[in-house]
């Protein structure tokens, strides 16, 4: 499927199933938006790295407008649909302040490996407990997928982007499992370091070394 779609470039990556607030203030997205949400239209936020607008996005619905200032700014309730790649940028749109897109969107495999998938939210927990941090997913972790945990793992912009272009939910469990098997020991010599350095100046109860 071909199709045109309105484009609100950002430089983040969405997910499919992500819920995403954002303030709107430019007029050309106000226009969009308002459009968007009158016509109950789909738009597409493609990813912008180093400046530069990438091929894949995911298309978002708008859920809910929940706040608009008299100025015409507002806050808005988003949720990421499904990853389309561009064809075509569509800069001058005729009668529109906003720019589009041609674009078709690359069949998405969502199958995974339960068991992969498990020992990758185990590593998020262990992760978790040794930054000290707390987060609730908001689903029972067998019901979680990729999509759902990616941003909470430390990944850079260009790492979750990489994750975006993939179409096939076992590669992107295997891209995770890789970068929390790259991570989780880094973490855990910062800690080691950090211990040291909290002992640097106690008293010390050593014991000495014994000749024989």
């Amino acid at each position: 499927m071909t199709n045109f779609i309105p484009i609100f470039p950002l430089g983040i990556v969405v997910y499919p199933g992500e819920q995403l607030n954002l303030h709107i203030f430019e007029p050309r997205y106000k226009q969009l938006i308002q459009e968007c949400y009158k016509e109950k239209k789909f738009f597409g936020i493609p990813s912008v790295i180093d400046n530069r607008m990438q091929d894949y996005g995911t298309l978002v619905g708008i859920t809910e407008i929940s706040h608009v200032d008299e100025n015409g700014e507002m806050d808005i309730k988003t949720r990421g649909d499904k990853v389309f790649r561009v064809l075509e940028v569509i800069k001058e749109v005729p009668d529109k302040l906003y720019s589009g897109a041609i674009v078709n969107y690359p069949p998405n495999n969502e199958t995974g490996s339960a068991e992969v998938m498990r020992r990758v939210v185990n590593s998020i927990r262990e992760l978790f407990k040794m930054l000290k941090v707390e987060k609730d997913f908001n689903k029972p972790d067998e019901e979680l997928n990729i999509y759902d945990i990616a941003h909470h793992v430390g990944m850079s912009l260009q790492e979750e982007y990489e994750l975006l272009g993939l179409m096939h939910e076992r590669q992107r469990q295997e891209y995770l499992k890789r970068h929390l098997t790259r991570v989780i020991p880094m973490v855990a010599q910062m800690e080691s370091l950090k211990e040291k350095v909290k002992l640097n100046g106690h008293f010390k109860n050593l014991s000495s070394f014994n000749f024989e």
